[in-house]
């Protein structure tokens, strides 16, 4: 190949710029990209999300610990914040865009447009009607006039013809779609920006105030501000559960109701509220939503010396709709050595026994606390707390500790109800189950663009019906005077939709035809 042949085939820079722009803002990129957003979005409905539950990774993380390394890697953790995700919100707010603009252009010269003029020959349209009549053509043409605009045509005419054409909305309901889409878009983009979303675990009769410091988890959006944080204080007075008592289900909880008593502001009017599910607590642009709940037995364990080290309600997350909770108790400054706990709450404990009537494993039968239990596994030595290094509250470090043995030489198992207390071997201390308490996992959430991306929503279901329902359509009326005295009048309509009824079109021209005529005439196609 010659050398000007071959620079002849070589795209320049800017050709290639422009071309690479045309693939980005084409339809159907669009739609590939709409596509691969909703396939991004799977992982995050399906693996349990930081900035949504944090227990529930938590929870996940213990469960597959040869796949969380890979998954963390990959954001699939955080999804909504990942950098591959944001890339393809990013290509399809440019690629969405770059069509609507263009299109901007192309149906506001449409819109300015006449309607075209009438054909030469309107009896080879399709939909087309003939009649003769004694009416002068000025009269016929000025009543046409008159039927098309009231018919809410737009009308333009000549010296023997009337051009008619409606139905421009359809092309407004589509660009609006698109533009809704772009709406919807910079909402969640807002809020994902300059909100923010967090989570605390309170126990029944503890409050929040709304700081940074109170959170046990938070993720701020990459321009938060701590200064639009509002000033707001609640309380949970006391958690309602209503139980399932019959059918299969009998034992799980129906529905739960947390009430509260908050106030806006520092020395503000205390107000009572009932949190329930789907039914959140708004104050100002905050958002509080009860998403979870639990038990939190009050444990005390008390060292060698008989010094209480730790005392009181421990978080016990659930693992099944019987509310089976699973949870650690740490006294890292137990002596003669540290203490940890690790097992298992049942609220209605059961020991069921198989076929053979061999005893089987543990369950809880109902979630109602009606025969409450715990059993723990007791652990000494290094519980991995001194070393100043981040751990999970929900996380026992056995790396360097020693199950607690009994004389047999099986491990200790405590199993405790309330008011049970149990002295451990070697002169570690005792263990105590005192009571039960109610906690509450509560969601407090900001999401500024929520009300700009709800009506980007509603702007498109508007778009998308209006593209759907008008219809865009033509209409022309001739007038003839012919040798005998005679005028022939020549109508005719052309629907410019895919998939129009042909019997709709067929009406519309006859109530055209009857109104100019004003009483049926001879008709000839």
């Amino acid at each position: 190949m010659s050398e000007p042949s071959r620079r002849a085939s070589e795209l320049s820079l800017r050709e290639l710029a422009r071309w690479t722009w045309r693939q980005l803002t084409s339809m159907r990129t669009a739609l590939v990209l709409l596509l691969l957003l909703a396939l991004a979005a799977i992982p995050g409905s399906l693996i349990p999300q930081e900035d949504i539950d944090s227990l529930a990774v938590t929870r996940w993380k213990e469960a597959h610990p040869e796949l969380t390394p890979i998954w963390e890697r990959l954001d699939l953790f955080s999804v909504y914040t990942s950098v591959w995700f944001s890339a393809i919100y990013i290509l399809l707010m440019i690629s969405l865009v770059g069509c609507i603009l263009p299109r901007l252009g192309v149906y506001w010269r449409a819109l300015r447009a006449r309607p075209p003029r009438a054909p030469r020959n309107l009896g080879r349209l399709p939909e087309s009607v003939a009649y003769e009549t004694g009416e002068s053509p000025e009269v016929v043409l000025e009543r046409a006039v008159e039927v098309l605009r009231r018919r809410r045509f737009r009308v333009v005419t000549d010296d023997e013809a009337v051009a008619a054409e409606r139905g421009y909305l359809r092309e407004a309901g589509n660009l609006l779609f698109h533009l809704a889409v772009v709406v919807v878009l910079v909402g969640f983009a807002l809020g994902g920006l300059f909100g923010y979303k967090g989570g605390v675990i309170l126990i029944q009769g503890n409050g929040f105030s709304n700081n940074l410091t109170q959170y046990d988890d938070f993720a701020p959006g990459s321009l938060f501000d701590p200064s639009d944080m509002e000033d707001f204080w609640f309380r949970v007075k006391q958690f309602d559960i209503e139980w399932i008592t019959e059918g299969r289900s009998a034992g799980q909880a129906r529905e739960f109701n947390a009430h509260l008593d908050y106030r806006e502001t520092q020395g503000g009017e205390t107000r009572d509220y009932d949190l329930r599910v789907n039914h959140p607590l708004t104050i100002g642009g905050t958002d509080v939503f009860l998403i979870g709940h639990g038990y939190a037995p009050v444990i005390t364990v008390r060292d060698g010396n008989g010094d209480v080290a730790i005392s009181g309600p421990t978080v016990f997350l659930p693992t099944d709709q019987t509310f089976a909770s699973f949870g650690v108790v740490k006294a890292p400054d137990a002596a003669p050595g540290q203490i940890g706990l690790e097992g298992t709450f049942y609220p209605t404990f059961v020991l069921d026994r198989d076929a053979e009537g061999n005893l089987a494993m543990p369950r809880s039968a109902w979630g109602e606390p009606l025969d409450p239990l715990v059993s723990l596994l007791v652990y000494t030595g290094d519980l991995g707390l001194d070393d100043g290094s981040p751990s999970s509250i929900y996380v026992l470090d056995k790396a360097a500790a020693e199950p607690v043995l009994k004389e047999d030489g099986r491990p200790l198992r405590l199993d405790l109800r309330p008011g049970d207390s149990v002295e451990l071997p070697d002169g570690l201390g005792t263990v105590s189950f005192d009571g039960i308490e109610r906690w509450n996992k509560i969601q407090i959430s900001r999401t500024p663009g929520k009300l700009l991306a709800l009506g980007g929503v509603v702007l498109a279901l508007v778009g998308l019906l209006g593209s759907l329902f008008i219809r865009p359509r033509r209409a022309w009326v001739r007038v003839r005077r012919q040798d005998d005295g005679s005028t022939l009048v020549e109508v005719a309509r052309l629907d410019r939709s895919s998939g129009a009824d042909p019997e709709a079109g067929a009406r519309e021209l006859a109530e055209i035809v009857d109104a100019l005529a004003g009483a049926p005439q001879e008709e000839r196609s």
